[in-house]
């Protein structure tokens, strides 16, 4: 089968490391299912596979991607989990200790067919494409929860989303603004904070600056480069939920005096579960949301999508379609 995959790691030049070839088609353990790929959504997650962060190399080749809809073995239309956990594991999955995602343990999805545990295969709405529903599983997953199941975000609040442009800002844009919820937004780029507001934000601003009130909730990605300002920017009581840290993990200042004074709450997020999955496509339905592709291009083309991700040349999501 044809698919995308890392053959070595560098950290200066990853897509050096990537590959468009033949590979086996996948080995199906008990339990297991295969599907065959329509659709499947990059992350930032597979440019770091390609520097060797999380994988060995006794492990290449690896086939890439997180994120994919297709149809099953049964012929149904699915979208798949990305999370694979520990088979007795019962509860929030991304809390499962042993958990992993497809492309770090299991081949991935960048592939005519990918194996996955059938609890992870998950009914696609056929109000949604198979490219939009492609684009879930991680960043738009990772969204969600961050402000509903973390973040308790409800309607008539007002969220600060740090920085425009990539999947899960967007992701965080379009579901605030569709849950009933006031939208501000930095970004460093003019034009992309200009497409925030026309995704939904109520207002933009440069990063660092001083908003016209203080906020319920801050959606943080960035790290140091946004935590001062992100904290700043809360009312007492206010939470920030963290799901990334692209400008790095230590802040120059953790602000820990105004987080106990004002008690503020500072909330860890990661990825999400099945059962949010499942409320998310329930959502997108029901309001018609739906995920922002900045571009669909053919499995064949994987080198130029992953050079478009690489240098920053992205608003919403690259799709790779069979």
């Amino acid at each position: 089968m044809l698919a995308v995959y890392a053959q070595s790691f560098s950290a200066d030049d990853p897509i050096s490391g990537l590959v468009l070839g033949e590979r086996p088609d996948p080995q199906v353990p008990d339990g297991w299912s295969t599907v065959r790929v329509k659709a499947a959504s990059l992350n930032h997650h597979d440019l770091w596979s390609l520097r060797g962060v999380g994988l060995k190399a006794d492990q290449l080749p690896m086939i890439l991607g997180c994120d994919a809809a297709g149809i099953d073995e049964d012929g149904n239309e699915v979208v798949v989990h990305a999370i694979v956990g520990d088979p007795a594991w019962r509860g929030d999955e991304s809390l499962d200790p042993k958990r992993t995602l497809l492309s770090e343990k299991h081949d991935g999805t960048f592939a005519d067919l990918v194996a996955v545990p059938r609890r992870n295969l998950i009914p696609k709405p056929a109000a949604l494409s198979f490219a939009e529903a492609a684009c879930l599983p991680t960043a738009w997953l990772t969204a969600y929860r961050m402000l509903f199941s973390r973040g308790r975000v409800k309607p008539g609040e007002t969220v600060l989303v740090q920085g425009a442009g990539g999947g899960v800002a967007t992701a965080l844009i379009t579901l605030a603004r569709a849950a009933g919820v006031k939208v501000f937004v930095t970004g460093r780029d003019e034009a992309k904070r200009q497409r925030a507001l026309d995704i939904g934000a109520h207002e933009v601003f440069e990063p660092g600056a001083r908003l016209p009130q203080r906020v319920d909730a801050v959606m943080e990605t960035v790290g140091r480069a946004t935590w001062d300002h992100s904290v700043k920017s809360l009312r007492p009581g206010g939470r920030v939920v963290i799901s990334g840290t692209t400008s790095g993990p230590q802040p120059d200042d953790a602000q820990l005096t105004r987080i106990f004074f004002l008690q503020l709450q500072v909330i860890g997020s990661t990825m999400g579960t099945a059962d949010e999955l499942r409320g998310l496509l329930t959502m997108l339905e029901s309001t018609g949301a739906r995920p922002l592709i900045d571009r669909e291009m053919p499995m064949e083309q994987a080198t130029d999508a992953f050079t478009a991700m690489a240098t920053g040349d992205v608003f919403g999501k690259i799709v790779l379609t069979r």
